[in-house]
Order: structure tokens, then sequence, then C-alpha cells
């Protein structure tokens, strides 16, 4: 493994909101990264509606590895390696399917949906049934899934997944448990290349609120999107970021009425299913989350965000390298939505969030040019300032994690934080994890 001399926490000075940018471009610090991270925390896989029978698979990446989620034929969720143990081709190239096994097609070795090694062309006659392959089925990364989200860690020794995701779940309901029989995608992943660094779009959509009026002025000038005003920056108390630890921030909201009035402003078409539904949502999840708290937008860290205004989106950012981002979106649903309600909230996220997207052209031009900050050979002297907001947390009894004003960094400090913490432990021993509290 690549190291960096030195302790990342000397990178991350959240005391007094620095940061070196040379986080986002070194190669070292980007090796270091796929295995600290990318190689022990828990990582968005994919959603069991995309393997809902036995013998379906989907194909998704955790860090830079290329894997497959499968449903093997008794019903049990998978995540492998898709790489044939044999000189290490895919066994897979095909994004999603319906298969009871995979065979290399380099030398023919062949695995089922559960791993196991089941065909071998020359097992008697090549290897004079010597081989051992019960030792060589498909490497296999620990599973488990929440409400329909699935995630995958190769660390045997990382914390529950009910641990790690802590008391983000609370907020992260608002999205997949709204109705009886919880959410489901409807597309397949848009897929396209940001020139930037991962850790730009997974911070960004975890706190950055006050980039919307500036960044995206256009839209609110065109009237698209109706919560966006040109050139100004909010500070209303009803918005807040919210940090639930282990390093999952979250931008939140009190509604002061029913749950979605923001996506509800922008995806018209929805309006009266959801509020046919607000009955059923407020018994599910109780009065505080469906009458005061929004859907909102957040980072799981390190890289699975949600979006849950103008149209439900989740979304994988996929690292490809120091400078380079693969970003994959999906749209999410409850289950139960007609198609006439599937299909405005798809149009409205396409229309917003995809690679013609209105917000997504903005927001890549900045993740790209201030991941190339790092290069500048001037410019890489001088530190990040992540300041705003600084010392300004609170409690609340009624919602749980540390709440900051709409309108600050706290979250960026938060998540950079988790950041340094990963990358400095030797293991999960070093790793604090803040309990779930609700």
């Amino acid at each position: 493994m690549t190291t960096v001399s030195g302790s990342m926490k000397s990178m991350v000075n959240s005391s007094k909101g620095l940061l070196d940018r040379s986080i986002y471009t070194d190669e070292a610090i980007y090796a270091q990264e796929l295995e600290q991270i990318f190689g022990r925390m828990w990582l968005f896989v994919g959603h069991e509606s995309q393997v809902k029978k036995p013998n379906d698979f989907v194909a998704n990446y955790m860090g830079e590895d290329p894997i497959l989620v499968t449903r093997d034929a008794k019903g049990k969720l998978h995540t492998f390696l898709n790489m044939c143990r044999h000189r290490g081709n895919r066994i897979c190239r095909a994004d999603a399917g319906n298969a009871p096994s995979f065979m290399c097609t380099y030398h023919g070795w062949t695995f089922a949906t559960d791993g196991k090694l089941v065909g071998v062309p020359g097992y008697k006659e090549a290897y004079f049934e010597e081989l051992d392959r019960s030792q060589w089925g498909l490497v296999e990364a620990r599973t488990d899934s929440y409400k329909g989200l699935i995630f995958a860690t190769w660390d045997q020794k990382a914390p529950s997944l009910l641990d790690y995701l802590g008391d983000a779940t609370w907020y992260m309901d608002l999205v997949v448990d709204r109705r009886d029989g919880g959410a489901e995608l409807i597309t397949g992943a848009h897929r396209w290349p940001f020139p930037c660094n991962w850790k730009f779009g997974a911070e960004n959509f975890g706190g950055d609120n006050h980039h919307v009026p500036i960044s995206h002025g256009s839209v609110g000038a065109a009237n698209i999107n109706r919560r966006t005003t040109t050139g100004q920056m909010s500070t209303d108390a009803t918005r807040f970021n919210v940090h639930t630890g282990n390093g999952h921030c979250i931008i939140g909201g009190y509604t002061g009425s029913d749950l979605n009035v923001q996506m509800l402003a922008s995806t018209q078409d929805a309006k009266p299913y959801f509020e046919a539904n607000i009955p059923e949502l407020r018994e599910r999840l109780g009065s505080q989350r469906a009458k005061q708290v929004s859907m909102g937008i957040a980072t799981i860290f390190p890289n699975f965000t949600w979006f849950g205004f103008s149209g439900c989106m989740i979304r994988n950012w996929h690292p490809k390298g120091p400078g380079k981002t693969e970003l994959w979106t999906y749209c999410i649903v409850d289950a139960k939505a007609p198609p006439e309600v599937r299909e405005a909230i798809r149009r409205r996220l396409t229309l917003c969030f995809s690679p013609s997207g209105t917000f997504e052209q903005d927001d890549g031009n900045n993740f790209f040019q201030s991941t190339k900050s790092g290069n500048y050979h001037e410019g890489r002297k001088y530190p990040m300032n992540i300041q705003m907001g600084m010392n300004r947390e609170t409690k609340s009894e009624l919602i749980p994690g540390t709440l900051s004003p709409n309108v600050s960094e706290n979250n960026a400090r938060f998540f950079y934080d988790r950041w340094s913490e990963v990358m400095d432990a030797p293991s999960w021993d070093g790793i604090h994890i803040d309990p779930k509290t609700r």
C-alpha cells in the first residue's frame, strides 16, 4: 500500500477551518483512500428492487473495484468482486440481468450466484482433480441492507451496518420508508464522468446550501426551480444542517406543514398523490418527522447521496483517480406510486440532475475548478477556507444529531474530520462510532 508521511489531521485543521488543497490531487493520498476508506467503509452498492428474483444480479463499484450484487438461487444477497479467480478477467460484462451462473470468457471457469466455483474446464484431464474448487470461489464482501438500500464492506471487522448508519436512518426513512412496501428504483443509473475529486460532490451534497443562489442563479432566473432565488443567500431559520455522527451529513429543514412541501412545490404533477398519503406517512414515521422535517439532501460517508427535492434521487460518487469521478444517479420512488407520479418525478429529476441537467452543469464546473486548484504551483501553497458558521452548533431534543445554521460549513468540517480520522486509523479499533439514539 502507498502511504503518506505524516498525519491527515495536519492537512485537515477543523479548529481553524482550513484544508490543504493537496488532499484532492495527491496520488499517494488517493491510493491511501482506496485502502483506508473504500476498502473499509460500508458502501452503497444497489437496491433490492434491482435484484428482486433468485439469480438476479446488478453491477456496481466499490472504490475502483468492479463488483456484482446477486440474489442467489435461495434468495440470499451477496456482493462479489467481479473478477475470475483464475487470471482476473471479469466474469460478467452485463450491467444487470438474471443468470444462474457466470462463465469467464477467458478460460471458462464458471461461478454460481452464491459465489461457488462450479465449473472448471479440464478439471480431470489438466488439473487431475487436484484443484480444490472450494478455495477458489468469488471474493465476497460483507453485505447487508437497510430498508431496500444494499451496502457492502470489504472489512470483516467493520461495525454492523445499522451501527455505521447510526442516527442517519432517522432521516433516511423519509426517503425509503414513507409507505408500506418501501421504495424502489424506476430507472437504471445515469452515468457520466466529472473531472473532479470525489470528495467535492460528496461534501457539497452534505451541507453546502450557500452555493445554490450563486451557482444556480440562472435556474432561479428562468424559474425552473421555485426554490432557487437568483443571487440571494437564504438564512431561513427553518432550514438547518445536521451531522448525525460517523461522517454522515444532512441538509434538512422544518417544513412547518406536512412533509414534502418543497418537493410538491417543484413537482406539481405529483402533488395530489403526496397529499393523499400524508395520513399513512404520519402513522409510519410519527408526527415529528411527517409534519415538520423535510426529506432533505444528505451524504452518507463516504460517497452515497440522497436528494429529496426536485425529484427523488440517490447517487454514488465513484472515485476514478484524484481528479476524476464517475457519477451514478438513480431515480427512487415509493413502490406504490402510480405510473403518472413516477413519470413526473423522473422527468423532474432528469431536468435538474442528469448529464444535461440544469443544476449538474453548474456543479460540475465548480468541482472541476476547485479540484484543479490543488495542482496550481502557487495556489496549492494556500489552504482552502471552510470557516463559515464556526462554533454555531446546537442540539435539539426533537430531532437527532448536531445542528448548524442553514448557511454554514460545519458539515464540511464534520465530513473532513471523519475523512482524516479514517485515513489515520490503522484499523476499526481506532475509529469512533457514534451510537444510534433514535
